[in-house]
């Protein structure tokens, strides 16, 4: 008795459901053992879900269009959460051991910046300076310093601290206990611009 040969096509079904069924049974009988992980890289080829939170944080749209320029800190905070900001305004400096500081700055966990402790450093930004801002910008807030007369390049600095004299367009840059405090002076037609709003 002769078998009735099976038309090419329903050989070729037959066999891809056959793959299709053991890889199936095969990923259900190792799924306990594998482990899959999502990462996401940063600017600076870090991966982590943080930084690709932090990136995010304006939109790509948004990151290549000029910083909105605003005129009040009231205006910073209410653009300075979804869209990247600017403004000028004034600096002047301060030291750890100024006259009602205690050493410490104000926003958490309250790093020591006694003993030229100047600097911060970021995960993001790396090594910058320390600043005192106006309550309508939040802790960690990056912040890009240009047109000042102490420095030809721009400085990058972190919002980590208050004072009862920083109000408005105006930051305090911290210096060390060693530093002339007059080479800062009191900067006018300072050039801030916000790189990150916030932690």
């Amino acid at each position: 008795m002769n078998k009735e040969k099976k038309p090419f096509y329903k050989v070729m079904l037959g066999r891809t459901f056959g793959i299709a069924l053991a890889f199936t049974y095969g990923c259900f009988l190792c799924n306990g053992t594998t482990k899959v992980v999502n990462t996401v890289n940063n600017v600076n080829n870090v991966k982590s879900i943080r930084a690709y939170h932090l990136i995010t944080r304006y939109e790509e749209s948004l990151k290549q269009q000029e910083p909105l320029l605003v005129e009040t800190m009231a205006d910073a905070a209410t653009y300075g959460p979804t869209q990247p900001i600017k403004f000028v305004g004034q600096m002047t400096a301060y030291k750890a051991t100024c006259k009602g500081c205690t050493g410490r700055v104000a926003c958490p966990p309250g790093k020591d910046v006694r003993n030229n402790n100047i600097w911060y450093d970021d995960a993001n930004y790396g090594k910058i300076r320390i600043l005192a801002a106006d309550r309508n910008i939040p802790c960690g807030t990056i912040v890009k310093i240009t047109n000042v007369s102490f420095s030809e390049e721009a400085i990058i600095g972190i919002v980590l601290d208050r004072g009862g004299a920083i109000k408005g367009n105006i930051m305090d840059f911290l210096v060390g206990e060693d530093d002339d405090m007059d080479v800062v002076g009191r900067q006018r037609g300072v050039n801030y611009e916000v790189l990150r709003w916030g932690w």
